[in-house]
């Protein structure tokens, strides 16, 4: 019986494939809310029921970390990770997968996040 060594390039394409689902987990940073979204006329936007605002550059990334422009996702309710920027406007959103909405706790205001603990390695927060 004949042995082969597996090409090395072939061999990290097959080592690629298998760590790819830990490689396309996304990350997120501690001021990413948890939220429900709208899109309505862009740029204006409901948020937590709230009308609000995206801001000049928003990203709205959707399950697939796929950028997509707000206007193909008008009228759509959203659960979302989202980030502010200093004026208080939408800066990223995030729509989340399956995976994702499962993940609770996760703060839904500023002051929440302020309070809670966050474990960027797993991806968790843990109340006081």
């Amino acid at each position: 019986m004949i042995r082969r060594r597996l090409p090395p390039v072939f061999a990290s394409l097959v080592l690629l494939a298998a760590a790819w689902p830990a490689l396309a987990q996304r990350n997120f940073t501690q001021q990413a809310l948890r939220g429900e979204l709208v899109v309505g006329q862009p740029p204006e936007v409901s948020l937590n029921g709230k009308p609000a605002r995206l801001a000049p550059g928003a990203r709205i990334r959707d399950e697939n970390n796929i950028v997509q422009l707000s206007g193909t996702l008008s009228g759509r309710k959203l659960v979302v990770f989202y980030t502010l920027e200093p004026g208080g406007e939408v800066l990223d959103v995030w729509i989340l997968n399956a995976e994702e909405r499962a993940r609770k706790p996760w703060p839904t205001t500023v002051k929440e996040a302020q309070t809670w603990t966050f474990n960027p390695f797993t991806q968790s927060w843990a109340k006081p």
